[in-house]
């Protein structure tokens, strides 16, 4: 039953893209409804994985150990000025000024390292 259920949220998913695709609905409703069937989705992978530990412990136990796994921050990175950042904080501000440009169209001061890299490797 359970099944039928997230089968047919599937289904008023698509539909949902279809109809934002063409303009009659919100980008919002078509990503709630997205991120609803998304949810209801792991819980039932969750539920079944539960249900079937005894039987599937392969499974289960693959399922558990991608949860465990530490998921890699972004590595310290140098300012303008030469410094190593490793504050999380700081290193948001230094990546938000690196690509600001390219939303804003204002060139950037701070070159980027492979550039210069690229420039001394022979061809």
């Amino acid at each position: 039953m359970a099944e039928s259920r997230a089968a047919g949220q599937n289904k008023g998913k698509k539909e949902l893209h279809r109809q934002w695709k063409q303009g009659h609905v919100f980008w919002e409703e078509y990503r709630d409804t997205a991120w609803l069937c998304r949810d209801d989705a792991k819980a039932q992978l969750e539920l079944n994985l539960a249900m079937d530990a005894k039987n599937n412990k392969k499974g289960f136990y693959r399922y558990v150990n991608e949860k465990k796994k530490v998921k890699e921050s972004v590595p310290c990175l140098m300012s303008k000025t030469g410094k190593l950042l490793t504050m999380d904080k700081k290193k948001a501000d230094v990546l938000s000024n690196f690509f600001a440009p390219v939303f804003t169209g204002k060139l950037s001061s701070h070159t980027s390292q492979v550039d210069e890299l690229q420039k001394s490797l022979p061809l």
